[in-house]
């Protein structure tokens, strides 16, 4: 009989998840949940005020969205099949789903790296040129940076989608994560994946590195405009206008970079899990409320929005 998956197989993988007591998983449950309906309300909410508060119609908050959008999409690409798995104890997911959440688990990885480069930029032209903020990041600007952005993250996740999809698995089914994560699927490949790996490597590094080095290197003149300014009262403001993209920048790439970068073993899967889970799970959740409770015109907005709402609701009434 063979055993062997392939696009046409509609044989199943089985996402291996986290082994713990009936208790254990009832408490993941409990937690899962809790943290995905926080981070799915939390970025709805983001997106509900950049659409609805004019105040909020600039390059800045339109990223803000975006990163919003990609965060609920890859938390409910990932987390939903999890709490179904964690309850029902059924393991097994298609081949065609699995390649499914793979691809939009990479759009979204691709998708976030793309954005927060972009807040970036936006946030140097905002302190370095304040005065030539508007003429630079006009509103054709801002949103082809988001249309490259988001193209070039559908083609690198569906490269590596077929790429994968075409791969043998006839060893193994077991997929050691809790999710079709690419690493987790290629290592099953009783194909020679030698090739690939390199090409995840070049990419990787192409792709991650050079966007977080572009990053980097937009604080560096962010910190340098910051310090030349005179009042400690302007520094401060200054700084507290990137404090909450700095901020989800180090909650994003650390996890991630450390995850992809570090050497495989047996002994590290279950920490590779974790970190997953944390950038994943905990950081869309933590957004929303960075930028929430940092940012002055965000809670403005939402107070405005609740006015708004009660406005209508009592003219109606």
């Amino acid at each position: 009989m063979n055993d062997c998956i392939n696009a046409s197989s509609e044989n199943e993988f089985y996402i291996v998840a986290f082994s713990m007591s009936s208790m254990g998983r009832l408490g993941l449950f409990l937690g899962l949940l809790i943290i995905y309906l926080v981070a799915f309300l939390g970025n709805l909410t983001i997106i509900v005020l950049v659409c609805m508060v004019p105040k909020l119609h600039t390059p800045m908050y339109f990223f803000l969205c975006n990163l919003a959008i990609v965060d609920i999409t890859s938390t409910s690409t990932c987390i939903p099949k999890l709490l179904a798995i964690t309850l029902t104890q059924n393991h097994g997911i298609s081949f065609n789903c699995c390649m499914s959440q793979m691809f939009f688990f990479l759009l979204c990885a691709n998708g976030e790296i793309f954005t927060l480069t972009s807040m970036a930029y936006d946030r140097y032209v905002a302190i370095c040129n304040p005065l030539q903020y508007y003429s630079i990041m006009r509103k054709n600007v801002y949103m082809v940076m988001a249309a490259i952005s988001w193209m070039i993250a559908i083609f690198n996740a569906l490269s590596h989608t077929v790429l994968t999809s075409i791969l043998q698995f006839c060893d193994s089914h077991n997929v050691d994560n809790f999710f079709c994560d690419l690493n987790s699927v290629i290592a099953l490949s009783s194909t020679d994946t030698t090739s690939r790996k390199v090409f995840m490597f070049i990419e990787t590094v192409i792709i991650s590195f050079v966007q977080f080095l572009l990053t980097i290197i937009s604080y560096i003149f962010i910190f340098s405009a910051i310090l030349k300014i005179h009042t400690s009262a302007g520094r401060m403001k200054a700084f507290s206008s990137c404090t909450s993209h700095l901020i989800t920048v180090i909650l994003f790439y650390g996890p991630l970079m450390f995850l992809y970068m570090k050497p495989q073993s047996e002994a590290s899967k279950e920490q590779d899990m974790l970190l997953s889970m944390l950038y994943m799970v905990a950081v869309p959740m933590l957004n929303p409320l960075v930028y929430s409770l940092r940012n002055k015109e965000v809670r403005e907005a939402i107070l405005t929005l609740v006015k708004e709402i009660k406005i209508m609701i009592y003219l109606q009434g």
